[in-house]
């Protein structure tokens, strides 16, 4: 008897997932505990500087650092537990500390994918506080709150948390044909998934169909959901789809889109193996991994 949990297709990994680091809310939930996290002797903190890591100098790892060798920071958040013990981010400078700040997309590159996921982590959190100090309602100043999971208003009390913007990319496929593109701030000669943000009161599917109607100009019917990513540039959720395309003649939004063309599957295996007539994303972005899993799903 088929399972409902067994894999609809051969190969969907993503990077960035697959954190060793357990999200504990019990932290959070009171400046007690908190406390108790940050005395802790295995606890540890990575500074973020411009929202980039620090990275040890010998090897490509985070380089977590003691609460004596990080200087005081206006913003700091809970990660979770490591093995048990605590974890931090800091924002702040790198000058004079053990590590390296390396760009974040680079470093991630560079680590295994639980390691980039505590990356995608503490970059989006950071990023969100340094960018959220004045309530959207009112407009007065908030504080952080939870860890560094909310922040209030100090003016009219709302509570303000997180945000994830979803973004559906997706594979329109025509037998063995996927659709592939490139927005004119992408370099010539490279294709990717199409892809778009989720608008409001839109389900995942509806915004798949629309984004190719709108780029590409093709008709989808079925969509299939592959994987997920989360893309911290600053707070993107990636839903990864295959959509049936029921049309192929090709309309392109010349706006949003300055190449858009049908590719086989012989040609998405030479560029996949490095050697195509045009380059795909690296194996972080998660438009790798639906072009992979199509590949191996048609094998």
């Amino acid at each position: 008897m088929t399972s409902l949990f067994d894999p609809r297709f051969p190969l969907a990994h993503t990077g960035l997932i697959g954190s060793p680091i357990e999200r504990d809310d019990r932290i959070q939930r009171s400046p007690e505990t908190l406390w108790a996290a940050r005395v802790h002797p295995g606890a540890r903190w990575m500074v973020l500087d411009g929202l980039n890591p620090l990275i040890d100098e010998d090897r490509p790892e985070i380089a977590w650092l003691r609460r004596s060798e990080v200087p005081e920071a206006a913003t700091e958040v809970y990660l979770g537990l490591e093995d048990g013990s605590p974890r931090f981010a800091v924002a702040g400078s790198a000058e004079g500390l053990p590590g390296t700040a390396v760009d974040a997309r680079r470093a991630a590159m560079l680590m295994d994918d639980g390691r980039a996921a505590i990356i995608a982590q503490a970059r989006s959190l950071i990023d969100w506080h340094q960018r959220h100090g004045f309530c959207a309602n009112c407009g007065a100043p908030t504080e952080m709150v939870k860890a560094g999971y909310g922040r209030n208003c100090s003016g009219c009390g709302a509570e303000h948390f997180p945000r994830t913007d979803p973004v559906v990319i997706m594979l329109a496929i025509d037998g063995d044909r996927v659709l592939l593109g490139r927005q004119p701030r992408f370099p010539k000669g490279s294709l990717s998934a199409l892809a778009g943000f989720v608008e409001a009161g839109e389900c995942f599917e509806d915004a798949v169909r629309r984004e190719i109607r709108e780029e590409a100009g093709i008709i989808a019917g079925r969509v299939a959901y592959v994987a997920s990513q989360p893309w911290p540039f600053p707070s993107s959720l990636m839903i990864g789809c295959f959509a049936e395309a029921l049309s192929t003649e090709i309309s392109i939004d010349e706006v949003e889109m300055e190449e858009v063309r049908w590719v086989t599957r012989d040609e998405c295996v030479a560029a996949l193996a490095g050697n195509g007539s045009f380059t795909v994303p690296p194996p972080l972005a998660i438009a790798r991994t639906l072009l992979e899993t199509w590949v191996a799903a048609t094998g």
